[in-house]
């Protein structure tokens, strides 16, 4: 088992509240995936919409990954201004998230 160097990544899954518009999430999703513009630490940024067959998703609809340069840039992140200011405009609009932190580890056989 091997870690990678230095990079973490977060998965934050999300259930938006019902009565936010369609229009209003999608304009909340493009200003989310614009972090990656303002925050330094911030490498990679990726989403998607729940398409399980499997019916496990438990509510959650979108899924969004985020790649930071290392731990500390993780770190960055959660007090950036940018994202404090993004976090509380999208707040009001999600009825429930679920994320974990990790760091990518690949298995040699």
């Amino acid at each position: 088992m091997e870690e990678a160097k230095g990079f973490v990544r977060r998965v934050l899954l999300v259930k938006f509240k019902a009565e936010t518009a369609p229009d209003h999430v999608e304009r909340l999703i493009k200003d989310y995936s614009n972090l990656v513009n303002l925050v330094k630490s911030l490498k990679t940024w990726h989403m998607g919409k729940d398409a399980s067959i499997e019916n496990l998703h438990e509510g959650f609809t979108h899924v969004f990954e985020l790649t930071f340069e290392d731990a500390k840039g993780a770190a960055a992140y959660v007090v950036h201004p940018a994202h404090l200011e993004f976090h509380e405009r999208i707040g009001p609009h999600m009825e429930k998230t679920a994320m974990i932190d990790y760091k990518p580890t690949s298995f040699h056989t």
